[in-house]
Parts: C-alpha cells; sequence; structure tokens
C-alpha cells in the first residue's frame, strides 16, 4: 500500500547578507593600536618597495630605522637583503 503525504512540512530559510555594522570574530577580539596600525603602514610601503615580506615586517618593528632612507637604498640598486642588513 502506497501511504498518502498528509501536509508536507515546508521549511523556508533566508539568508540575509552580513550588515556593514556587523564584525567578524577575528575583528572582535581587539581593535589595532596605533603603534600596530603605523606598523602595518609601514610593512606595506616597504613591500611595495621591494623588501621581501619577512624583512619588511622587521624592519616596520623598528621605529628607528628611518622608512624613507630603507626605500631609498632599493630605488638607488642597493639590493633588498643587504639594504636590510645595512637597517638592521
Amino acid at each position: 500500500m502506497e501511504q498518502e503525504r498528509k501536509n508536507p512540512i515546508r521549511v523556508s530559510v533566508r539568508m540575509q547578507p552580513q550588515r556593514e555594522s556587523e564584525m567578524t570574530a577575528t575583528e572582535t577580539t581587539r581593535p589595532e593600536t596605533e603603534v600596530e596600525r603605523i606598523e602595518r603602514w609601514r610593512r606595506d610601503e616597504l613591500e611595495r618597495a621591494g623588501y621581501p615580506s619577512d624583512a619588511a615586517a622587521e624592519i616596520a618593528g623598528r621605529l628607528d630605522v628611518d622608512l624613507h632612507q630603507a626605500v631609498q637604498l632599493l630605488e638607488r640598486g642597493c639590493p633588498a637583503d643587504i639594504a636590510t642588513r645595512i637597517l638592521l
């Protein structure tokens, strides 16, 4: 015998896009400090100039190293590995 369907259950699921004001788990851990923001900016500038990411991060963390001098070394033809040794 064939069973008859009795009022099938209908489930409606609506996915709502994440609102701009909602933060991901990573964003809610803690706000970025001013020093971290500066170091991130310096690292980005050094990478843009041609430093490898690990060297850029190390140089960026050293606020006693002049960013403009670091960039100028590469602009004048100094290889990144030698420039890193000079600066650090």
